[in-house]
Parts: structure tokens; sequence; C-alpha cells
């Protein structure tokens, strides 16, 4: 009787460990950045089996800082009018491209990913600020929120811009972007973005 209740004691433990695509685990994830923290969800509390939880995250003003971040990544590359709430496809595409970056890092693809978002965010940009028909750049920080926000846009818009009329594959284009972002090297469509974006606003400072 006592070996049938330890088999069940290790079936449990087995079976609540979550792990995305019950493949990543999200136990030793790390933020390398400070000020991100409490908006790259993805402490083991935010762990999930797939980035598809229907979730109401839009209801309140910073209710999707709760989101986990690759379910904001899959909700990012949903698109450009044809993709539009093409949700399945979505996790489809970022399942392949995490088999993908794992295969050419071996390391785990949710660490690139918040990698990635740290590097890709822009520090520092630049507003516009009007005053009798002379319009004016000034350059503002960046809130925490916006820079999760805008370096998860870049991410999921330079693997589009890569993969439209292309023989590679999204997924392919994904983890490439992904890996480039994390390494910060400047074949990353987001990396230049971001590049750009602090260069306008330093000359504007």
């Amino acid at each position: 009787h006592f070996s049938r209740t330890s088999t069940i004691m290790a079936a449990n433990s087995f079976a609540c460990e979550v792990k995305l695509f019950n493949k990543w685990s999200y136990d030793d994830i790390s933020v390398g950045d400070i000020s991100l923290e409490d908006y790259i969800a993805v402490k083991p509390k935010f762990a999930q089996f797939v980035p598809h939880s229907a979730g109401r995250f839009q209801q309140k003003r910073f209710k999707k800082a709760q989101c986990p971040i690759v379910e904001r990544l899959t909700c990012s590359l949903m698109m450009f009018g044809r993709n539009n709430g093409k949700k399945v496809m979505a996790v489809r595409i970022v399942q392949h491209a995490f088999d993908i970056v794992n295969l050419l890092t071996d390391s785990n693809p949710i660490q690139q990913l918040v990698d990635a978002i740290i590097n890709a965010s822009p520090r520092e940009d630049s507003t516009r600020v009007g005053s009798g028909g002379v319009v004016r750049r000034q350059a503002v920080d960046v809130s925490p929120m916006r820079r999760v926000n805008q370096a998860i846009y870049l991410i999921t818009q330079g693997a589009r811009a890569a993969a439209f009329r292309n023989i590679k594959s999204i997924a392919e284009c994904l983890a490439d972007e992904i890996i480039n972002a994390a390494k910060g090297s400047s074949n990353s469509y987001a990396i230049k973005k971001k590049d750009e974006l602090e260069r306008i606003a330093k000359a504007n400072r």
C-alpha cells in the first residue's frame, strides 16, 4: 500500500511541474534588468503549458503586465489583418521557433526570449513637443511597461518582415530574431530599430 502511495505522490509531483509545451522549464529563468522584472512575467507563478490562456488582460490598465511573456509574444504575432485572431497558428509558430532556438543555442528558449526583450527595448525615445506651429523632438525616458511592449512588437515585426516573400518560415525568422536580439547583434531588426530610436533621442536631448 505504501509503495502505491509513493508512486502516486511521484506521479503528482511530476504532473505539477509546469513546463512550456511540456519541454521548457520556468524555474531557472533570470531577468537581467531590474527595472523590467515586474513587467516580464516568467516566474513559475506565471507558468503555463501553452501560451493560450484566454485571459482578459486588456480589462484594466496595467493588467497585461501579468500576462505571461510567451503569451504576449504569441498575441503580438497575430497582427496585420489576415492573421487577426489566429491564435492557434501563432502558438504553433512560437512552438517551432522555440525548438529552433534550443537547437541553435542549447539553452532554454524562454531565457533567450527574456534576454532578447531586455536587449531590444529602447531606453530612451523622442516625443514631439509642438508649440506655435514649431514641432521639435524632445528626448524622454521610456517606462518599463512600454519598453517590454515595444521590444515584443519590434521582434515580431522583424520576424514578419523577414519571412514575407521569403522561403524561410515565420518560425525560423522568429527564432533568428530572438537569438540575434538575445546576443545583441545588429543583424536583428529589433536591435537596429532600438539603436536608431536611441540615436535620434540622443541627438534631441
